[in-house]
């Protein structure tokens, strides 16, 4: 009998040993389990404006953590080397909840407010998550969320409550181009919804060449929004060539700032990246 995995739409039935399309999630003994938990693929203390967020605790410093694999199929992707490979593919180091708590709480002395779960899509590891967050939580850390928001309400409202910030992609406006990802627009809708009833949450959209440039777009994007709160900082950033879209250029930086002039008609608080 095939088990079927709850944490994003996707809802993938696994027979035993097979794998989810995230890659990180398998089924075994007849239930879906996390096949990352634990295994990191890159850990570094970064500027928390790298995640970025900008209006939460800036000039502090945060311990961020990766694993590999993603619930969505990016062919733009910018950390493909990670988020688009299975265990198999790559090295991992094996790290439980308390040695990473207990390293970032000897990262303290350095700036460290708490640890970012992030570079990968790091909600296709829900367990882990939740499970460092708790820990993070009752010593005081913070803990923060860089995520492509592709995930079903049940899993998200269960870790809301641990979560003191979110930077979540919404990629685009329009359902077409979500399609093309392989996830859909109105669940990242939902995702941001509910975050920002809850807990800090910043916003970031790239900027891809031909896909998802147009002011129209921006404007529509950045009026709901604010819809939702004008206060919501969002940041508009330069698409790279990366992975399967390499034929086309960077996106042009005066591009980005008359995107990021549009989106300031709506909300109180845009920023451009990667220029």
């Amino acid at each position: 009998m095939r088990a079927v995995c709850t944490i994003c739409p996707h809802h993938c039935r696994l027979d035993e040993g097979q794998l989810g399309a995230c890659r990180a999630r398998i089924g075994k003994d007849g239930e879906v389990a996390c096949e990352n938990y634990g295994k990191l693929t890159a850990i570094a203390l970064d500027p928390i404006e790298k995640k970025p967020l900008y209006h939460f605790h800036p000039g502090s410093r945060i311990l961020s953590v990766g694993s590999y694999g993603c619930n969505l199929n990016c062919p733009f992707c910018q950390n493909c080397d990670i988020s688009m490979v299975g265990g198999k593919d790559i090295g991992t180091t094996r790290v439980d909840c308390q040695e990473l708590v207990d390293k970032a709480l000897a990262l303290r002395d350095r700036g460290n407010i708490g640890i970012a779960y992030t570079y990968n899509e790091p909600l296709i590891g829900f367990e882990f998550v939740r499970d460092c967050a708790c820990l993070a939580r009752a010593q005081g850390l913070k803990n923060v969320v860089v995520t492509n928001g592709y995930i079903c309400e049940e899993p998200l409202l269960a870790l809301l409550p641990l979560i003191d910030a979110f930077n979540i992609d919404l990629k685009g406006f329009t359902e077409g181009y979500y399609r093309k990802l392989r996830g859909d627009l109105a669940t990242v809708k939902r995702t941001i919804e509910l975050a920002a009833g809850r807990t800090h949450v910043e916003v970031t959209t790239l900027i891809v060449p031909g896909e998802n440039d147009t002011e129209e777009e921006i404007d529509a994007l950045s009026a709901w929004l604010a819809g939702i709160s004008p206060d919501i900082p969002l940041h508009i950033t330069r698409f790279f060539p990366r992975w399967r879209m390499t034929d086309r250029e960077a996106t042009p930086i005066g591009l980005i700032y008359r995107l990021a002039e549009v989106a300031r008609k709506n909300l109180k608080y845009v920023y451009e990246g990667n220029c």
